[in-house]
């Protein structure tokens, strides 16, 4: 059987969705993505480049490469809760609705990750 490809459940192969509202989910989400998807890009290039400087920036200034590192994790973590763009493998494989669960959850362990290198600096720790 055919799989709705927003939720996932079995359908017919003469239907492209199982409802209308799977359809129209599916339709915002493509659109939210064509819309943002260089803001994006720009963004994570930014962040994830910041994350090497900082720990490299670590090795001499550690406040600031601890601070580096936890502000560009929070900040990407908030940029992937927000803008959940999973990529097609992962929409494929898990369809859309779940796929975007999982990115959600991964910002968040990318906050928790953020807010623990924060907190090891601010105790000494590292």
């Amino acid at each position: 059987m055919k799989q709705c490809p927003y939720c996932g459940k079995e359908i017919s192969y003469h239907e492209m969705f199982c409802s209308d509202e799977c359809e129209q989910k599916n339709r915002q989400f493509y659109e939210m993505r064509d819309r943002y998807s260089k803001l994006f890009a720009v963004i994570n290039g930014i962040f994830v480049m910041m994350i090497g400087i900082s720990i490299f920036a670590y090795s001499f200034l550690p406040e600031y490469g601890a601070y580096g590192v936890a502000g560009s994790l929070m900040i990407l973590s908030v940029m992937y809760f927000f803008l959940p763009f999973p990529p097609d493998v992962m929409i494929h494989r898990y369809k859309l609705e779940k796929s975007l669960k999982l990115c959600r959850i991964i910002s968040l362990v990318l906050m928790g990750l953020g807010v623990i290198v924060l907190l090891l600096h601010l105790f000494g720790v590292i």
